[in-house]
């Protein structure tokens, strides 16, 4: 275990995801998808708070421009005031009834959300990738995914990466950024030899990619050239996504899950489903927002 690595609490997720360093509370905020709900935690006081929705998925967590954040709750994509506990509806992305759910996604610096469904029972391609923007409009840009993940732009824009887990790969694609329209898809991570599973993903100040690696028990950030930079070996089997936060957005934060863990493997893990931090040696960069 890296010498650095610390535990900033440890909740036992089920399937902890999506964390994000929200400048207006100075916190670091994340989701345990299939309890659902959204926590967030203060390290300057050592408070936990939890928010609890009436869905079965809380599957996807931006921030809001005008406040609060955009969460995906089932395939509905919602505004949710943590003061009030309040939800307000923004569109729904897929039907209620399509046997999916939405998954990863990420905001670029216009303010527009990519994200993308699986299949609720990640077996069958029932998944896509979606563009949604501010105004709500949703743009269906393709479809073939059993798990959505990874959605990262590059600092400048010009870049999307996203991956679909139960395939091993993560993708890059040219992103023009005034008109959202994506071209070039080539493969820019193939795991399909150890079969890792590529799960959540964000980008440093210096456009390296770090990808938490499900079932591989290790983040990879890679150069923009797709070349392997460094590897962080953690302890435990799923971690599950990254992101930069802090005041200096130096330190990376790690969800983790218990899901999918043998019984006799869980008992020896007892930092499975907590929520890691590590300096990591790089900066990132302030979290886009949708709106």
């Amino acid at each position: 275990m890296p010498s650095s690595l610390r535990v900033v609490i440890n909740t036992r997720d089920q399937l902890g995801e999506t964390p994000l360093w929200c400048p207006r509370t100075q916190m670091i905020w994340w989701l345990d998808i299939e309890r659902p709900r959204l926590q967030s935690f203060d390290e300057r006081s050592g408070r936990h708070e939890v928010h609890r929705f009436a869905s079965s998925f809380a599957g996807s967590l931006a921030l809001h421009r005008a406040g609060g954040f955009v969460v995906g709750l089932d395939n509905s994509l919602q505004r949710f005031d943590p003061e009030t506990s309040r939800l307000a509806p923004i569109v729904d992305v897929e039907p209620a009834d399509a046997g999916t759910r939405l998954n990863d996604g990420r905001c670029d610096r216009r303010g527009r959300l990519w994200i993308g469904t699986m299949d609720a029972a990640i077996e069958k391609p029932l998944g896509s990738f979606y563009r949604v923007d501010p105004s709500g409009a949703v743009h269906r840009l393709f479809g073939d995914i059993i798990v959505t993940n990874s959605v990262a732009t590059s600092p400048d824009d010009r870049t999307l990466y996203m991956s679909d887990t139960r395939r091993f790969k993560i993708w890059a694609f040219d992103l023009d950024p005034d008109d959202g329209v994506l071209s070039n898809r080539r493969v820019f991570a193939d795991y399909s030899q150890d079969k890792g599973r590529p799960d959540g993903a964000c980008v440093d100040s210096d456009g390296c990619l770090w990808n938490a690696v499900f079932a591989g028990g290790r983040v990879i950030r890679y150069t923009p050239a797709g070349k392997v930079d460094r590897v962080i070996e953690l302890p435990v089997t799923n971690p599950t996504c990254v992101c930069f936060g802090g005041a200096d957005l130096g330190t990376l934060y790690i969800t983790t899950a218990t899901k999918m863990i043998a019984p006799e493997v869980l008992a020896n893990e007892p930092l499975a489903g907590a929520l890691l931090a590590i300096e990591a040696g790089a900066k990132g960069l302030p979290e886009p927002m949708f709106g």
